[in-house]
């Protein structure tokens, strides 16, 4: 569609001769309930000025029809205005008011005004998801994160709904049935962080009230939001717990009172991120709200994400970036303080940064090792490249960069430079320069080259210790060795960089556990720095580098420290320094440079003394993608075999009712396949089998269900019983993935065919048919889907929606058929696509990537 894919140099233009005033958008949604009602009514009138009177320009809107658009009171014909991406007008004056009435489409893909009819009772609800730029789907606008307006939202609904947008309703009619609910205009924010939520939800209050150093009192409606049929699992007390602590603590590190009135945190079905900071209403995906038991992990992820959206109505709402190429500026920040958030609120999760270390992290290196991969700061050159953006570089890479900044400039001079941030560019849009300059007056620093280095490079370092002793064992030299980034990894000379890393000397104590004996901070500059403090020290058994995660690297081992964690990893006491330690051996495993087998046997080893459970549940993923896609394939069935034969040992020794038998438990159901295992699976089902403490509850059952189904031992019969037994939203994803992961072609025609051939079927079950379907041991049943798969690409990412289009090329990739005939199909399609999206190119050479390095790894595991 023409226009569709705003660029960069478009929206740089426009924003040249315009500036927005207001909106006002009227929307009425009062069909949403009739199943037939594809569109709803969307008026939109937007105050504005143009520098240059007499200039064109054109707003953007995706709308099915639009009914009437009326500039300074002249009426232009919508046929001529509108191209089905745009609305052009023209003879701008100075000061212009237009006005643009549309039917507008409800949404099943999670983009624009999202509507969903709960299963469970068959209620309606609606929320909206506009990120990078899908607030043309609702509303006409100019669509771009630097031309900030005021939004007065006035929505009409069914009379028993709930309303919420960004600002508090000022008014509340009722007439015929409907209800309109008037917002009051909001402070100037960017088109993307407008929201809209409506539907019977089930709402849960309180209040925030904190004293200002002027003496005033700040007061914060507070509220969580959730389906009706969800209301009984819903511990609205915690999240708002959580919420509280976390305004204390941002109000006392950003001295910036929370500029948006009321703090609404909307929990929405079939959403397709995890949250979005919408100022004053938030919205999140519904898994947060856990039907069964889950472990403490999972309620540490959610605060973390709790934490995060808050961060951002600072960095991101209160001040945002002018364009897409500086999302770090809200995303790297708002990951990091999550993180920090944590711990500095005194939430009960102690071990936040462990967690970063060994999961966020890890996202991170994967994605700095594409040949995508590009600098924190990105060239953002449309929106298509915008939404891709959001990858573990700008999350995960940059807040890892900010926590070395953090240790860098001192916390003091960091959050001082943040205050004078928010003071400074509030309510405005911002670039790298403006925060770099606020940094460099607080802390004296010249942050240039440092920015050059971390911001402005792409890749990942790894730095390799050294070690050479004497006749007697003792340290003669410890040097630490850097190879380049991976853009310059042919050089190793060049793409170094300089780290501040502290480097921990571990021995054996009396109980034989691994303890820290001696740590050395320093900075690491060049391609080979010596450290002369261990020097005549006995040898220790194990140095570590980047010991306490100061800084983003890949860390190595010498030889003799690989042998102890061979034999002693699991006993590293602290548990930063052990998941380090996991963290690297599994870096060392995707890069080919240690057997998966070898993997297997240390998560077999060690996983079941390991007291992190974040760090288990890793490691059980981990040790599946090992067996999966890095083993040879002539192991994989040992290998396999060996997985569910310790996750059963494992589960039988955990203590009753904790969260590792849970972890445990569910990674039996992932690495079932023999007998025993299968027997135990059906067992714990039927209730003829019982492990103490362990109970079998909704989503337990699912993932044992998901087990016999991908074995072949779950009839239709059964599968449809335990649906009508849980006829819920999530249910009916599971049920889909359990029918998907079938060993029968009938089984994969059918996931494939309900995603290829209708675009009706919304994110929730494209993810289920496609993990179903995508089942690595039924390769041989996927094979072949690989040829078509190939060549759907350009029509899918043609004809549907970008974030239906990115489910299909990732969720149906033939990443299991890790062979070279399968690598040579991809790249004979980026050979002769050159001209497809660049967003779909990035996607598929990502995935094609993958491919490549799992075949490495067979290598390595076969050598």
């Amino acid at each position: 569609m023409p226009g569709k894919n705003l660029s960069r140099d478009e929206a740089q233009q426009r924003a040249s001769i315009l500036a927005v005033d207001s909106y006002q958008v009227r929307l009425d949604v009062t069909t949403a309930p009739d199943p037939a009602a594809a569109t709803f009514r969307s008026t939109t009138t937007v105050a504005f000025r143009c520098s240059q009177p007499g200039a064109g320009t054109f707003l953007d809107l995706l709308a099915p029809a639009v009914r009437s658009v009326t500039l300074n009171g002249r009426s232009l014909d919508p046929a001529t205005a509108y191209d089905g991406a745009r609305v052009h007008v023209d003879g701008l004056a100075a000061e212009n008011v237009l006005t643009v009435e549309a039917d507008c489409a409800y949404s099943r893909t999670g983009q624009g005004l999202h509507r969903f009819v709960d299963p469970a009772d068959g209620e309606t609800y609606l929320y909206t998801h506009f990120e990078p730029a899908d607030a043309r789907r609702v509303f006409a606008n100019f669509e771009q994160p630097d031309l900030k307006a005021s939004f007065g939202f006035t929505v009409t609904a069914p009379a028993a709904w709930d309303v919420r947008s960004n600002a508090v309703h000022e008014n509340v009619t009722e007439e015929g049935g409907a209800r309109t609910w008037e917002f009051a205009p909001t402070k100037p924010i960017s088109t993307y962080l407008t929201a809209v939520v409506a539907g019977p939800y089930h709402v849960a209050t309180d209040h925030y009230s904190r004293e200002l150093a002027d003496g005033t009192t700040l007061e914060i409606p507070l509220s969580a939001l959730c389906r009706k049929s969800l209301a009984p699992y819903f511990d609205a007390e915690e999240i708002l717990g959580v919420t509280k602590l976390g305004l204390d603590f941002f109000h006392e590190e950003f001295d910036y009172p929370y500029p948006f009135g009321k703090y609404d945190q909307a929990f929405v079905p079939e959403y397709n991120i995890g949250a979005m900071e919408n100022p004053g209403c938030v919205t999140f995906k519904e898994e947060f709200i856990f039907r069964s038991k889950v472990t403490d992990a999972a309620y540490e992820s959610r605060a973390n994400v709790v934490l995060h959206e808050m961060a951002h109505m600072w960095f991101g709402d209160l001040v945002t970036p002018r364009w897409w190429d500086d999302l770090w500026l809200k995303e790297s920040f708002a990951d990091f303080m999550g993180s920090y958030g944590l711990i500095g609120a005194r939430t009960r999760h102690s071990s936040a940064w462990v967690t970063f270390a060994n999961q966020r992290k890890a996202w991170a290196y994967e994605q700095d090792q594409f040949p995508t991969t590009h600098p924190i700061t990105a060239d953002i050159r449309d929106l298509e490249d915008a939404k891709l953006n959001f990858d573990g570089i700008t999350y995960a890479k940059g807040a890892s960069v900010l926590k070395q900044l953090v240790a860098y400039v001192g916390p003091d001079a960091f959050f001082e430079g943040a205050r004078r941030y928010f003071k400074r560019h509030a309510f405005g849009n911002t670039e790298l320069a403006d925060l770099l300059g606020v940094l460099e007056e607080t802390s004296g620093r010249d942050l240039k080259s440092w920015s050059a280095a971390w911001l402005q490079t792409a890749g990942v370092n790894a730095l390799t210790p050294q070690v050479t002793t004497d006749a007697e064992g003792r340290i003669t030299e410890l040097a630490v060795l850097q190879e380049g980034a991976a853009d310059d990894s042919a050089t190793p000379s060049r793409g170094v960089r300089p780290h501040r890393i502290a480097i921990g000397l571990y021995d054996r104590d009396a109980d034989g556990a691994l303890v820290r004996t001696q740590r050395i901070e320093l900075d690491v500059t060049g391609a080979r720095t010596v450290i002369t403090e261990a020097v005549g020290r006995p040898r220790p058994a194990l140095v570590l580098l980047n010991d306490d995660d100061l800084t983003y690297c890949k860390i190595r081992f010498d030889a003799d420290s690989l042998e102890t964690l061979r034999a002693d990893l699991g006993n590293i006491r602290d548990e930063l320094a052990r998941a380090l330690a996991w963290s690297a051996v599994w870096n060392l495993t995707r890069d080919g440079l240690m057997p998966a087998r070898d993997y297997v046997a240390l998560v077999l080893r060690f996983a079941g003394q390991e007291g992190n459970i974040g760090v288990l549940q890793s490691l059980h993923a981990q040790a599946r993608t090992a067996v999966d896609l890095y083993a040879d394939p002539a192991w994989r069935a040992e290998g396999a075999r060996q997985l569910a034969d310790g996750a059963l040992r494992e589960l039988r020794e955990a203590v009753p009712g904790s969260d590792h038998q849970l972890a445990w438990a569910r990674f039996l159901a992932q690495t079932a396949g023999g007998a025993e295992h299968l027997g135990l699976v059906r067992g714990l089902l039927a209730g003829s089998a019982r492990i103490d403490g362990l109970e079998v509850d909704q989503e337990l059952r699912w993932a044992l269900w998901l087990a016999l189904s991908a074995a072949g031992q779950a009839g239709d019969e059964e599968l449809a019983a335990e649906l009508a037994a849980d006829n819920t939203a999530g249910g009916q994803r599971q049920y889909a993935q359990c029918l998907a992961a079938r060993p029968t072609p009938e089984a994969k025609a059918a996931a494939w065919s309900a995603v290829i051939d209708s675009d009706e079927l919304p994110s929730a079950l494209i993810r289920a048919n496609a993990s179903g379907f995508s089942i690595p041991a039924q390769r041989d049943l996927t094979a072949l889907y690989a040829a078509p798969y190939f060549k759907l690409l350009e029509k899918v990412w043609a004809e549907r929606s970008i974030e239906t289009a990115v489910l299909f090329v990732g969720g149906f990739f033939p990443i299991a058929q890790t062979s070279e005939q399968t690598l040579a199909e991809a790249d004979a399609w980026l050979d002769g696509h050159p001209q497809a999206a660049p967003a779909l190119r990035r996607l598929v050479l990502e995935h094609r990537d993958d491919l490549a390095r799992a075949l490495r790894a067979q290598a390595c595991d076969r050598a």
